[in-house]
């Protein structure tokens, strides 16, 4: 149903894709769209759309919905490869470009683990995410004191002030 040989079949409603499937770690990404703008390295900002569902089909979260008031959500962002995320996403987004669209297909150990997330993410739950990574930055410089230690994330500019740069 992902529309690609040999992958996984899930229920529907979640949407069909067709792409080249990667192998990552034991985590599977299916490059829908490739994207034409800048490449994300390490240690950058992400600033992504996506929508999450459970192998049943059960959509659990989406960045593309509307909030309660009526208006539409930024795109998530996280400073990529300091574990701000869930595994998977840290891995995942890895090699994209700006305007590239991946379907995530996460086995537990790299998503919420043996517990899961109750109610929303059960136990053991693989996760089916469709990425969109709309905008890459630079992380904000640490504030008047000492150097950031070791390990510790930096933060990531407001989407307002990223979209809204040349």
């Amino acid at each position: 149903m992902v529309g690609c040989a040999g992958a996984p079949r899930f229920a529907l409603p979640i949407p069909l894709v067709e792409g080249r499937v990667e192998e990552l770690f034991s985590l599977r990404a299916i490059e829908v769209t490739t994207g034409a703008g800048t490449a994300l390295t390490a240690g950058r900002c992400v600033y992504a759309h996506y929508t999450g569902w459970t192998t049943d089909g059960k959509k659990f979260d989406s960045s593309r919905d509307t909030t309660n008031s009526g208006r539409v959500k930024d795109p998530i962002s996280f400073p990529q490869g300091f574990r701000r995320v869930i595994a998977g996403w840290d891995l995942g987004f890895q090699g994209m470009n700006v305007g590239g669209l991946r379907r995530l297909i996460i086995p537990w150990q790299l998503a919420y683990g043996e517990k899961g997330r109750p109610p929303v993410i059960p136990e053991r739950a693989t996760l089916i995410f469709d990425v969109e990574l709309m905008q890459v930055a630079d992380t904000l410089p640490r504030a008047d004191g000492p150097p950031r230690p070791a390990g510790q994330a930096p933060s990531c500019p407001a989407w307002n002030a990223v979209k809204a740069a040349p």
